[in-house]
């Protein structure tokens, strides 16, 4: 059986109409799940830990968007 990853890398081969089509598939079968058995958000708890590694959550969102920025081609120096 395949991985998700193996799954995501054949999926972005496919034409964009067909990716679509492919997460509309996924999404609706997705909603079909009974709310019993879907993950609550608080089994997220700490699922996460290690990513900041100490950092505090704001102070690493406005570090990754500053960086995010500066990587970013700007060709006519405009701002959004």
């Amino acid at each position: 059986m395949s991985t998700a990853e193996d799954l995501y890398a054949a999926a972005t081969a496919l034409p964009v109409r067909d990716r679509l089509r492919l997460v509309e598939r996924i999404v609706h079968d997705l909603a079909q799940v009974p709310v019993e058995t879907r993950p609550k958000w608080m089994d997220l708890e700490g699922a996460a830990a290690d990513l900041l590694e100490g950092e505090d959550a704001q102070a690493w969102v406005s570090r990754t968007r500053r960086e995010s920025d500066e990587g970013r081609d700007d060709p006519g120096g405009a701002r959004r």
